[in-house]
């Protein structure tokens, strides 16, 4: 059966937004709080901050929820070895259609490479994916090689959440209820270190967004 947030992620105004950005998809639950999804810069080029972190990628990267492929497109522009993932068929399509790599796949299936990447990437949120973030570490950490590394985008503040949330479009719920969490960078380190990690780097852009490089253990 298709994991609940896997169709979320399916459904019809996120995969149409991938191909046309809107700027109303939100990610709520149902207490209030809401999450805008800046689907236009998604689409968008890699910026200045998702160069920070492709500059300290190694070997071959793994992007996982790779949305519209800005940052397959980025690296295999560099000249680099770049696979995208992602559950939504419509954003697996527009990173070919950039020239990169990708599958449509979870994080949880099967996948090419298992124990072999450089790099993974968890980037705009992603660590977010599966409302678990030990269970999605410890999986990332099958999937890349001894001492590979991890790109994790952080959220502002000290937060650590739980939540279950649906896909909006404007006031509008346009998908199921999935579960999703909420990292920042200081619960991301305690995860990290009892999921087979290290920290090995952490930055802020000008631009407020946060980052954190992790390091496989041995």
């Amino acid at each position: 059966m298709t994991d609940p947030e896997d169709r979320a992620w399916s459904s019809g105004s996120y995969a149409r937004a991938i191909h046309t950005p809107e700027h109303t998809l939100s990610l709520c639950d149902g207490k209030g709080w809401s999450f805008p999804l800046d689907v236009e810069r998604w689409c968008a080029k890699a910026d200045e901050a998702d160069l920070t972190v492709l500059r300290r990628c190694a070997g071959k990267v793994l992007d996982i929820g790779c949305g519209a492929g800005r940052l397959v497109e980025a690296l295999t522009g560099r000249g680099g070895h770049a696979l995208g993932i992602d559950v939504c068929p419509s954003a697996v399509i527009t990173t070919v259609c950039r020239g990169g790599s990708a599958l449509s796949r979870s994080v949880f299936d099967p996948l090419p490479g298992e124990g072999q990447w450089g790099t993974a990437l968890l980037i705009e949120g992603n660590i977010g994916i599966g409302g678990n973030p030990r269970r999605l570490l410890r999986r990332v950490r099958d999937l890349v090689r001894r001492e590979g590394l991890l790109m994790v985008e952080t959220a502002s503040g000290d937060v650590d959440e739980r939540r279950r949330v649906r896909i909006h479009a404007g006031p509008r719920p346009v998908s199921a209820v999935f579960p999703w969490a909420l990292v920042g960078t200081t619960a991301l380190s305690l995860h990290a270190a009892s999921s087979g990690w290290t920290e090995a780097e952490r930055w802020t852009t000008s631009g407020g967004r946060h980052f954190v490089a992790l390091r496989a253990c041995r």
